[in-house]
């Protein structure tokens, strides 16, 4: 696990580009993904740097960037490739020199070229360049667990793990309209749009190609996608599914051990965290797990289920319990980090038990990726009650207007379900494009078009919204929700907020349950092996509820809520009422209407405050990054 980033310059070579100049910056961008060593080279068009976070094979002979033996090919690279003992036994006539990753995946290039990728089992974004064709290779791996960058102009193509890489570099940081309007319906801007013009994510599954400067042509190819929801299923039993999956799953938890470094596993008290380590403890005498809990919130506590887990496979367990003040102690640290708006709060809890864990591990593996896969969210069995209304649900809709007279708020139980009560009400009756845009949304269209001055392009608003919701409306089951999910919140939140809070924190965090195997075969299942009217994840939890304690599947679940109400009416209040969002700077940055950053503030205060917290820490992390990387 690293950072990467580097150039191809389209004009001449890169040694005389005035990016060559800005190569050190780059490396200094990635300083907490990479603490262990850094390096550049340059040949050719080509410029890369790396900055290493050591864990498969730790010696300085397998730093970066990393040349073949013949000198003619090098590599930056971020990631793990889990199988690559396998497919260096798959090579010809090849003795390595090192016991790294790194080098079978170069050797695997230069041997079968871009087929390679179909081999590996792992999560990557990675760059070769070729000195004798001067071609530049970049890949990302096919869920898009490992972030990368790419802007382009006429001069040279730039890219980067995080955009604070790119930014050093001093390419235009024009925004994107578009992608601003989305980032406040949805806490994070879609793929592969960013939040800057011209500035794209390499889409998850391909790679992208220059293979001739002189003429500037660049090839951006898929080599797997996620399996459409109209894609056969399985014609496995529901017994024989659940072998398959305990299976699938014990392959991948075994794969996702391999390790220099020390190793443990985050344990929530979650079904999906439990499996995970679970299945991680049968691999190892004794396994470090780790969990965190709410002092000041008993209600969200949920650390004796992690223990219950821990004292039942043996794990050396350590829980971290926090008080309101650890969460805003962090806040900071947290917004300083992001480098393109990202407002999902619960990364402030995610940065604080990343922090915790490294102090005793350098890899964790995580839970990450089940409720995508197998229908884990409120809004999935929000969803498959409006596909399946019953008198309860008509009942629901009937009483619409009362739930709109009642207080709603993310910070209390009862006022979180009248907010639910009214999300359902309200989107019940809609289409499945228009019922999907609004489980997602934070915020509505109208409300974002109330709140930013300059009016966004409304066709390329409908073009983006078609293409996020491209797999709906195609069948009469849930798994067209699920696979828009795996596209959109896995990726632009979930693996998002894991990677920037892990990379804060020189941290790898590896996800079994995103195994490619394992997504096919999820996609493979019907419907009915993952919901129904009472259970959700149903595959996953009786698959493995013989391996927990019964406890694990007779609790509430509760969603932990950062009590942002709280710091916006008392610590935040005057950094938000003086500086982010005061009427000064509202006026003097012309990105929004005073008007309803007012109506917003009075709402904050107000017995009805709604959204309005999960607005502000919206916008405050927009303007925190505004101030940092834009104002001048």
């Amino acid at each position: 696990m690293c950072g990467i980033a580097g150039f191809y310059s389209l004009k001449g070579f890169a040694a005389a580009s005035p990016y060559a100049k800005k190569l050190d910056a780059a490396i200094a961008t990635m300083a907490l993904r990479g603490p262990d060593g850094n390096g550049k080279y340059i040949e050719g068009s080509a410029a890369l740097v790396h900055a290493r976070l050591a864990i498969i094979d730790t010696s300085s002979s397998a730093n970066q960037p990393f040349l073949d033996s013949s000198g003619r090919y090098s590599i930056v690279f971020n990631g793990e490739i889990f199988n690559y003992k396998e497919i260096e036994a798959q090579l010809t006539n090849f003795k390595p020199r090192t016991s790294s990753d790194t080098e079978i995946l170069l050797q695997g290039f230069i041997e079968w070229g871009e087929n390679v990728l179909n081999k590996l089992n792992g999560f990557f974004a990675f760059a070769i360049h070729d000195k004798e064709t001067d071609e530049l290779f970049l890949a990302r791996d096919r869920m898009g667990i490992k972030p990368l960058l790419v802007y382009q102009d006429e001069n040279a193509l730039v890219f980067g793990s995080e955009m604070k890489s790119l930014m050093a570099f001093g390419i235009p940081k024009v925004i994107d309209k578009n992608s601003q309007f989305l980032y406040h319906q949805f806490n994070y801007t879609p793929f592969p749009e960013t939040i800057f013009k011209n500035v794209v994510e390499l889409e998850p599954g391909s790679f992208l190609k220059i293979v001739n400067r002189k003429s500037s042509i660049v090839n951006h190819q898929s080599y797997w996608t996620i399996p459409k929801p109209t894609a056969p299923k399985t014609k496995l039993s529901y017994e024989q599914a659940q072998q398959k999956l305990r299976e699938l799953m014990e392959k991948s938890v075994q794969r996702r051990m391999i390790s220099d470094v020390p190793l443990g596993s985050f344990l929530s008290g979650g079904i999906d965290s439990s499996i995970i380590a679970t299945l991680a403890a049968r691999q190892t005498d004794k396994l470090n797990t780790f969990s965190i809990g709410y002092a000041d919130e008993p209600l969200f506590d949920e650390t004796h289920y992690a223990e219950a887990v821990a004292k039942n496979i043996g794990s050396n367990h350590t829980v971290f319990k926090l008080t309101n003040d650890d969460l805003y102690a962090d806040l900071h640290d947290v917004l300083n980090y992001i480098d393109r708006p990202f407002a999902d709060s619960s990364a402030l809890p995610v940065h604080i038990l990343c922090r915790h864990t490294r102090k005793h591990v350098t890899v964790a593996l995580s839970g990450d990726g089940a409720d995508e896969l197998f229908s884990g969210y409120n809004k999935h069995a929000a969803e498959f009650r409006a596909r399946n209304l019953g008198l309860k649900e008509q009942l629901v809709t009937a009483l619409k207007p009362l739930w709109f007279l009642l207080p709603a708020s993310r910070n209390s139980s009862h006022g979180n379900a009248v907010r639910q009560l009214q999300k359902f009400s309200e989107c019940v009756s809609l289409g499945a494009k228009d019922r999907y845009w609004n489980w997602a949304s934070f915020w509505s269209a109208d409300q974002v078009d109330k709140l930013i001055r300059d009016k966004v392009d409304k066709v390329e608003q409908e073009k983006r919204k078609s293409g996020l919701t491209v797999g709906l409306g195609t069948t009469n089951d849930l798994d067209e929700v699920l696979y828009t999910d795996l596209h959109q919140v896995l990726r632009n939140d979930m693996l998002t907020k894991v990677d920037l809070m892990s990379m804060a924190n020189s941290l790898e965090v590896r996800v079994p349950f995103l195994d490619h195997e394992i997504v096919e075969f999820a996609c493979s299942l019907p419907e009915k092996y993952k919901i129904t009217s009472t259970i959700r994840k149903r595959i996953l939890q009786e698959t493995f509820r013989p391996d927990l304690p019964e406890m694990l599947f007779k609790r509430p679940k509760h969603g932990f809520e950062v009590p942002l109400l709280n710091w916006f009416k008392g610590e935040l209040n005057g950094l938000i009422k003086e500086d982010l969002l005061s009427k000064k700077l509202i006026e003097e940055q012309r990105i929004f209407n005073w008007p309803a950053i007012q109506s917003l503030l009075n709402k904050l205060q107000s017995n009805d405050p709604g959204d309005s917290a999960t607005h502000i820490w919206n916008l405050i992390v927009f303007q925190t990054w505004w101030k940092k990387y834009i104002r001048h």
